[in-house]
């Protein structure tokens, strides 16, 4: 009798606990899943549109450094839903011109194309590809679009401090087939930027490491309604088993330009929007 009174004690304490936390206005955990939807908002929806000149740089294990150089935009058409990319290469001449171009579906594969200028032929990724090299980087094409939250299964793990953030520590395991095994990533409890992320492969073994190197407050609007969006700018993916890896810069970082969804046809590949590359 004890025991079922002691029962229905902790259950009302609890009961009364949650509900005294509502009223305080003290809202529940975040689950795992929720962590990584709000990292995905934070690292790739900032603003209804964005532009940059993006520089990635990749450098061997012995220091040997290609350059590349090239312009993004971005359009949302919803929040956390779908999405178009457009990247311009302007340097070295060997990409020069070349484009690469996404339409980005949260509950199926994308579509992904690249234009070729040296043969004048848009080709399209096939779904298999969004794994490989990003123009012989250390990212890879899914990398730079994101990948869809509902892929993987997500757990938190625990709360942890890494350099001056408080982050959350999220464990992502593929539900099919992917290039990692598992995936750790540290969220930063106020941007949810993910700060650091590593790649396990089917061996277990840490093959892949993404750092946010420097994150800078964007501002958008005018002096009377302005809104800050806090942006990674520099970033870094290394491959631990070669010792390549990829530094990316964000430049003229710009949002809410009023990009448009006719910027984003097959036609521009091969004649880009002047308006916003040059």
């Amino acid at each position: 009798m004890r025991m079922i009174f002691n029962l229905v004690a902790v259950t009302l304490l609890s009961v009364g606990l949650t509900v005294a936390a509502k009223l305080h206005g003290e809202q529940e955990p975040l689950t795992a899943t929720q962590i990584v939807e709000r990292s995905q908002l934070a690292f790739y929806y900032q603003g209804h549109d964005m532009k940059a000149q993006v520089t990635m740089e990749l450098i061997s294990r012995d220091g040997r450094r290609r350059t590349r150089v090239m312009t993004m935009l971005r359009r949302d058409e919803t929040e956390g839903g779908n999405q178009k990319y457009f990247i311009y290469f302007h340097e070295p001449g060997d990409v020069r011109r070349m484009t690469f171009m996404v339409w980005k579906y949260p509950t199926k594969e994308d579509d992904r194309w690249i234009f070729i200028p040296a043969v004048d032929l848009i080709r399209r990724i096939a779904a298999d590809d969004k794994r490989s090299s990003f123009v012989g980087s250390d990212f890879t094409y899914e990398d730079v679009s994101g990948r869809d939250v509902a892929s993987d299964t997500h757990t938190l793990l625990r709360s942890e401090r890494l350099g001056d953030r408080d982050c959350y520590v999220i464990q992502s395991v593929p539900k099919e087939r992917a290039e990692y095994t598992k995936r750790l990533s540290w969220i930063d409890k106020k941007t949810f930027l993910p700060i650091r992320e590593e790649y396990y492969d089917a061996q277990n073994e840490l093959f892949r490491v993404f750092t946010a190197d420097k994150i800078e407050p964007i501002t958008v609007g005018d002096a009377e309604e302005q809104k800050s969006f806090p942006t990674v700018t520099g970033r870094t993916m290394k491959n631990e088993k070669t010792g390549h890896r990829t530094e990316v810069t964000f430049k003229s970082v710009s949002y809410n330009l009023g990009v448009k969804d006719e910027d984003f046809g097959e036609r521009n590949m091969r004649v880009p929007p002047g308006s916003w590359i040059r």
